[in-house]
């Protein structure tokens, strides 16, 4: 996605190197993954932008899920800019896990934030899913706006008591108070979360996006990996 201002000779040179360099350093993917046993099949798109070349790639090949990184602690403003990763998510078919550089991923112990609602309730699935299949410990978080949001979030993480208990699972909750992704983030922190686990109001416009919603906040802030569930 080269700067569509510079002249049609240059524009066309830098994009001839971008697309060398990006087939480059996939090669050297390829070649590591291999050495570990996995097979990579290296694609590269040409396009305006690199959210919609990611987009279209996952309309094409329908992945299970879209793995992003994050150029260390990125603050709101860079967010509510549209940051490449946000645009993703708004518009992704499918869940999308953000990885902060230099980070590792670790399944140990996953914390799963709730308000009660449908798209809340596929990340309790997911994170239900995981917690099984890695053996995970898991935290239910639900934020309290104030003190009369309280009795609400009380019923949100004893629902998730209740479902985690059917499924053998012993659940860990919290019930921070502020704003969600503030109470999401701190409680994260508080309880070593290695990964937050939230849900996504569907596909969203720009217009959301530059507004900062709770999942782009939450990455924005977070000092572990966030996977944002998509509701199918």
């Amino acid at each position: 996605a080269p700067d569509t201002l510079a002249p049609p000779m240059v524009n066309m040179e830098l994009m001839q190197a971008q697309e060398t360099a990006a087939r480059e350093r996939l090669e050297a993917w390829k070649a590591e993954a291999a050495g570990e046993g996995v097979t990579l099949e290296p694609r590269v798109r040409t396009g305006p932008s690199a959210y919609e070349g990611i987009l279209e790639e996952a309309d094409e090949s329908q992945p299970d899920l879209i793995i992003m990184g994050r150029h260390g602690y990125t603050g709101l403003t860079r967010l509510l800019m549209g940051s490449v990763t946000a645009r993703v998510i708004g518009h992704s078919p499918c869940h999308v896990l953000v990885v902060p550089r230099e980070v590792p991923l670790s399944f140990n112990r996953l914390l799963v934030a709730s308000d009660g609602s449908p798209f809340s309730e596929a990340a309790w699935t997911e994170a239900l899913s995981l917690a099984k299949t890695m053996g995970s410990d898991l935290i239910g978080v639900a934020v309290a706006a104030s003190d009369r949001d309280v009795p609400a979030a009380t019923q949100v993480v004893r629902n998730l008591e209740e479902s985690a208990s059917q499924q053998g699972i012993t659940l860990d909750t919290m019930i921070p108070m502020g704003r969600p992704e503030e109470g999401i983030v701190k409680a994260a922190e508080f309880k070593n979360a290695s990964l937050i686990i939230v849900g996504s109001h569907g596909r969203t416009g720009l217009k959301r996006l530059l507004m900062g919603s709770v999942a782009e906040r939450v990455i924005g802030g977070a000092k572990c990996p966030v996977l944002v569930v998509k509701k199918k």
